[in-house]
């Protein structure tokens, strides 16, 4: 931080502050803390923490803590302890590169004298160099994403909305001779698809297909983001663009470093709703979780961010390997409660039924909750 003037740098290093007790803190955030300093004034410490409440974000159960560490960072009052309740941070990994680094606990001791570590397992991976059957899915995946009209009108020749303004204009110019009018349409764009992986042990035999049929996505349309969910949040769209399938996902291999870890959905979507530039992938989209749905610990925080994902999302899917079994139902406490957030609970147990269903998207869906309630 030394380019930031000198005054500017407390309210950065508040923002450090807030990562080393577990809040998830973007760049992004941390710019918006200081122009809103800057905006308004500030005349009051006040104004400095209603500045840090709008742009950081902290989440509402943990107003609270937050409050406690502004005072303690701002006004020296007493060091804040934060119960992490035997849990780590959630990590955030961009393929740019750019990493947030979260806080690792100490390997603890339980009651039964057993030897407990709440450190993920992080390891590599290798993918089998085999020939994907995804040419037809690619072709096909174009045309069948949802689509929405653009906000931005574009001029047009004909089959349009008279452009007004630019009619006047020329009218101006051409002193009251208009020869051709002018004409705007919006146009038609395709939505954004967004693909979130679970890649925990219990997704270990079906994360090489997804991952393949990932690419394949990436590959055949324009708008499509791609994460790995595990014990971290690793965005992994940038190592998808290469062309060669067998390159892209040793670059994916080399990337990710949770593979085949702990599950913990809950926190790492949370993780992912609190950066804005990620958030933003979401808004409008179709977004397809590839998950067992098999959420370690309390599952509050897995329906407070399946909630917020669907609010943003144009359609949100849930496709788990589990349906595969024809006497699967929905009765975890887990999907119990994301289920009413769900637009689609389908069958993720193999890559022909996936790359199916995908290409689905664009038609009216029921409620997930509904469909399972009948099939009940």
């Amino acid at each position: 931080m030394t380019s930031l003037p000198r005054g500017a740098r407390p309210f950065a290093d508040f923002a450090r502050h807030l990562r080393r007790f577990g809040f998830v803190v973007a760049g992004e955030q941390t710019i918006a803390f200081l122009q809103g300093v800057a905006l308004l004034g500030p005349r009051s410490m006040e104004d400095i923490k209603q500045a840090a409440l709008a742009t950081l974000s902290p989440p509402h159960d943990r107003v609270a803590e937050f409050d406690a560490l502004f005072r303690s960072f701002f006004y020296g009052e007493a060091t804040v302890t934060v119960d992490a309740e035997g849990d780590e941070d959630t990590e955030v990994k961009d393929d740019s590169g750019v990493e947030r680094e979260g806080e690792q606990l100490e390997l603890r001791q339980e009651e039964s004298g057993e030897s407990a570590s709440t450190l993920e397992q992080l390891g590599r991976r290798t993918f089998r160099n085999d020939q994907d059957a995804l040419a037809a899915f690619c072709r096909a995946l174009p045309s069948a994403l949802p689509q929405r009209r653009s906000f931005r009108p574009v001029r047009t020749r004909s089959r349009g909305t008279l452009d007004l303004r630019r009619a006047l204009r020329a009218i101006v110019r051409a002193d009251g001779d208009v020869p051709a009018p002018p004409f705007r349409r919006r146009p038609t764009l395709s939505r954004k698809l967004l693909i979130l992986i679970d890649i925990s042990g219990s997704m270990k035999l079906h994360t090489d297909d997804y991952l393949k049929l990932a690419h394949a996505a990436v590959q055949a349309a324009d708008r499509v983001e791609v994460f790995t969910l595990g014990t971290r949040l690793t965005r992994i769209t940038r190592a998808l663009r290469v062309r060669d399938s067998g390159a892209a996902l040793s670059r994916v291999a080399a990337l990710v470093e949770d593979w085949d870890g702990g599950t913990r959905i809950g926190p790492t979507l949370s993780a992912f709703l609190s950066v804005p530039r990620f958030a933003a992938f979401a808004r409008g989209a179709a977004i397809v979780l590839l998950s067992d749905g098999l959420e370690r610990g309390d599952h509050a925080e897995l329906e407070t961010a399946v909630r917020r994902l669907g609010a943003r999302a144009f359609r949100l899917s849930l496709a788990t390997p589990l349906a595969g079994d024809p006497r699967f139902a929905p009765k975890t406490a887990a999907l119990k409660a994301i289920l009413p957030h769900l637009d689609d609970l389908v069958d993720g147990s193999s890559l022909p039924r996936l790359a199916e269903f995908m290409l689905t998207l664009a038609r009216p869906a029921p409620s997930a909750e509904a469909v399972w309630k009948r099939r009940a």
